[in-house]
Parts: C-alpha cells; sequence; structure tokens
C-alpha cells in the first residue's frame, strides 16, 4: 500500500465515522430530536457516487470508506423511521 492510499485511509475515517455519534445517540434515547432524514439521505445518495468515482480512479481509500458512510447513513434514515413510529404508538 502505498503511502498516499494510508493518508487516504486515515483521513476517510474521521469523515466517515463523523455522523455515527449521532446515530448512537438517536438509538439510545431512542428520540430523532434534531435529526434530518433529507440530509442523511442526500449524504449516502452522493456517497455512492463517490463510490462510483473511487472505483473509476482505482482508489480503495475512496472506495471502503463511502460504502461504510452508505452503511452509516442508511442506519441514519432507518433509524430515524423506527424512532418516528415507536414515539407515536
Amino acid at each position: 500500500m502505498e503511502s498516499h492510499e494510508i493518508i487516504g485511509f486515515i483521513a476517510g475515517f474521521g469523515t466517515t465515522f463523523a455522523a455515527a455519534p449521532d446515530l448512537y445517540a438517536m438509538l439510545k434515547r431512542k428520540s430523532t430530536a434534531g435529526m434530518n432524514p433529507t440530509m442523511a439521505g442526500m449524504m449516502g445518495t452522493f456517497q455512492i457516487v463517490w463510490v462510483y468515482y473511487g472505483i473509476l480512479i482505482d482508489s480503495m481509500p475512496v472506495i471502503v470508506w463511502n460504502i461504510i458512510a452508505v452503511a452509516i447513513n442508511s442506519l441514519m434514515v432507518a433509524a430515524f423511521f423506527y424512532c418516528s413510529r415507536t414515539a407515536k404508538g
């Protein structure tokens, strides 16, 4: 692995997991307060484009971190709808 890929993996770690604390807090308190599912959905959509870009330029850090970010943002949207449904019932 080349040095620029190592830097890419380190940088990607921080930006990819930036949403994880919000996901954890939302699941812990079972509340959607302060969460915008549209933003998480848009982020996930554009991260799919980043994955495609990573494939085009053959950049493993771009591919890996954006696949993980898509998963986190998908979980954010799913958790939003789950918490919204359980709060009303």
